[in-house]
């Protein structure tokens, strides 16, 4: 429904060269806190198997350690919105800065392992901030005609983050003669690869004493007159700044505040639309792909992969994911979500097939045949490429659009809650469905990737061009 109330005529524009380059330099900031999501989601990796070694611990206990960052991720998430409105976007930044740092050096000095699961935590914790308010804030700081390509830099930092972690790993195992618990600055080499994110988590803490506060939210609290310093700063002098506040405040005063109860109705509980949404969440978490960036080390090790080299591949999987999510941010606007998706579904059956095929052959000499162990290398990639190019990206761009206006905040929380939950059950199962059959978890995966396929055909409905308006 259309509102009664005459929209304020917009008073932006695109920034001049000169303060494109203060926008670039603000954006890339705050997306330091996606560069520390990746880090810290996937740097646990390389520590798998130490961890297990040191604490001696079966694979359900352990699956449970990796996996409890998780229900940290949800409650940062659930609760960042909140605490950005009440205190701001920066302060809320400094916040997960301190909690990244605290993490890093508690999960490098544990004492026991309950006290690692409990730095694991308080990681995720600053993971779902970090998710939440990285978005937000260059959406708000962003001029109009930049906002997309802007924004753009939260999923490209979560992935280099993942990269860049795997990278490090491999360097430090190397450092340590090839032995995660071999000595390295006076701690075992796990420690120290945890230990590492110290230096992204301060970085990210100075780096938000450098950049302004959200306009939308100095308006919010009544501080005009610094909102319009840091609009002059990042869209130059000759804005109608008086017509550009004015449109500010008319939005927020259009947004509606949708709750829970806005999304009950139909035949099971949900509208009909927020099914889809939690469904694509949990698709997105069934295929399996954070076992690749949680797991791939143990998972090559498993097979009779060289420590140092399962390392390399993992570090050689996550540039994979790089090229995949740029491949996506290129075509995601041309080609479609929808077609997208399907695109990656297929190419994910394939790959996840030919891992289930390789990993079903008996070990020789403690390591897959010469063969398979190549099949299963080349697949883990083709999937993860697969993966990125589409599901990784499209998912949150769908779920970004796909839902009316007057529940759109509620619904999204709901399928990103949905999320949280699919990851926390994929990455604390893997552990033990391994050890009972690797290929028949592969095959499992399969299923889901495969069963995407008419969920999206039958379900979901193509976004690409329509005003989020006509969400209906």
């Amino acid at each position: 429904m259309a509102s009664t109330s005459q929209a304020p005529q917009s008073g932006a524009r695109a920034a001049h060269p000169e303060h494109l380059g203060h926008v670039i330099f603000i954006a890339a900031a705050a997306a330091m806190g996606g560069f520390l999501f990746g880090y810290d989601s996937s740097v646990i990796n390389g520590a798998v198997e130490a961890i297990r070694d040191r604490y001696d611990v079966g694979s359900a206990v352990l699956a449970q350690v990796i996996a409890i960052a998780l229900i940290g991720c949800a409650i940062g998430a659930a609760t960042a919105g909140r605490i950005a409105d009440r205190i701001g976007r920066i302060r809320c930044m400094q916040i997960a800065a301190v909690l990244f740092t605290v993490s890093a050096i508690g999960s490098a000095l544990p004492f026991a392992l309950w006290d690692l699961a409990m730095w694991r935590v308080i990681g995720g914790f600053a993971i779902g901030m970090a998710s939440v308010i990285g978005p937000a804030y260059i959406a708000e700081v962003s001029p109009p005609a930049y906002r997309g390509r802007l924004g753009s830099f939260q999923q490209a930092a979560i992935v280099v983050g993942i990269a860049v972690s795997q990278l490090v790993n491999w360097g430090l195992l190397n450092a340590a003669g090839g032995d995660q618990r071999g000595e390295l600055m006076g701690l075992e080499a796990w420690q120290v690869m945890l230990g590492v994110m110290v230096v992204p988590a301060v970085l990210y803490g100075l780096l938000s004493f450098a950049i302004p506060e959200s306009p939308r939210f100095l308006i919010s609290v009544g501080k005009h007159e610094r909102a319009r310093k840091i609009l002059e700063e990042v869209e130059g002098k000759d804005v109608d700044f008086d017509a550009r506040i004015a449109e500010i405040e008319h939005a927020m005063h259009r947004e509606e505040k949708s709750s829970f109860k806005d999304l009950l109705g139909g035949s099971f509980f949900f509208k009909p639309i927020v099914w889809i949404g939690i469904g694509l969440s949990v698709f997105q978490q069934f295929v399996g792909i954070n076992v690749a960036f949680y797991y791939s080390s143990t998972l090559w090790q498993s097979v009779g992969v060289d420590p140092t080299d399962s390392f390399f591949y993992s570090f050689t999987t996550s540039i994979i994911n790089i090229v995949g999510t740029v491949i996506a941010m290129i075509f995601v606007d041309r080609v479609g979500r929808k077609p997208l998706a399907l695109i990656g579904s297929v190419g994910m059956v394939i790959g996840l097939a030919l891992e289930a095929w390789a990993f079903s052959f008996d070990l020789v000499d403690g390591k897959l045949p010469a063969t398979q162990g190549w099949v299963a290398l080349i697949a883990a990639h083709l999937f993860v490429l697969f993966f990125a190019l589409s599901w990784g990206v499209v998912v949150w761009v769908f779920l970004g659009e796909m839902f009316p206006n007057r529940i759109r905040a509620a619904a999204l929380g709901v399928a990103a809650s949905a999320q949280w939950i699919a990851n926390w059950a994929i990455t604390a199962s893997f552990p033990s469905l391994a050890e009972w059959n690797l290929s028949g978890t592969y095959v499992i995966y399969t299923i889901f990737a495969a069963l995407s396929i008419p969920f999206v055909l039958k379900f979901v409905k193509e976004t690409k061009g329509k005003a989020l308006e006509e969400m209906g």
